[in-house]
C-alpha cells in the first residue's frame, strides 16, 4: 500500500491544500494529513478546529485520514511507516525552500518527496493571505474548502 503524508500547519485549509490532497488521492492509496504542532508558533485556529476543518472537507473520503504530530516530519514518517512525503508548489521560492528540506530528509531517512504544482486557480493562495482576509473582516470564502468556517 502506498502512503503518502502531507503536512503542514493548515492554518487554515485552503483551496490550495485541499487541490493537492484531491490529487494526492488519485496516486496513492492513503493521505495522511499531518497537522504539526510547534510549541512556538501563534495560529490562528486551534488544532483541534484545524483537525475538524479538514476531516469535514475530506468526510467522503476514506483514503484520507488526519493527524496530529510534534517533531521531525522524516521521524514521524518512519514512526508511522510512510515512505512518502507529498508537497504542493506555487511558484519557484516553494520549490527552492522545499527541495533543500527533501535532500535533508533523505539524509535522515529513505522517505521520498513527491511534489505536486498547484492549479493555477489556486496558486496564489497562502495560510497567510487567508488569516490577513479574515483579520480585516475579506471575504475569506473564495479561499478556503465550505469546511473552513470563522465564528
Amino acid at each position: 500500500m502506498k502512503r503518502a503524508l502531507f503536512p503542514g500547519s493548515f492554518d487554515p485549509l485552503t483551496l490550495g491544500h485541499y487541490d493537492i490532497i484531491k490529487r494526492g488521492i488519485t496516486l496513492f492509496d492513503e493521505i495522511i494529513v499531518a497537522i504539526g504542532v510547534n510549541a512556538s508558533k501563534k495560529y490562528m485556529f486551534s488544532v483541534e478546529e484545524r483537525k475538524v476543518f479538514i476531516e469535514k472537507a475530506f468526510a467522503n473520503e476514506p483514503k484520507v485520514k488526519v493527524v496530529t504530530y510534534e517533531g521531525l516530519t522524516v521521524d514521524f514518517c518512519k514512526e508511522i511507516d510512510v515512505e512518502f512525503i507529498l508537497r504542493g508548489l506555487r511558484n519557484p521560492a516553494d520549490f527552492e525552500f522545499e527541495k533543500a528540506i527533501a535532500h535533508t530528509n533523505r539524509d535522515l531517512a529513505p522517505i521520498e518527496t513527491v511534489f505536486l504544482l498547484t492549479s493555477a486557480q489556486t496558486s496564489y493562495i497562502a495560510s497567510s493571505i487567508v488569516r490577513d482576509v479574515i483579520r480585516n473582516n475579506g471575504d475569506y470564502t473564495k479561499l478556503v474548502p465550505n469546511s473552513v468556517r470563522v465564528k
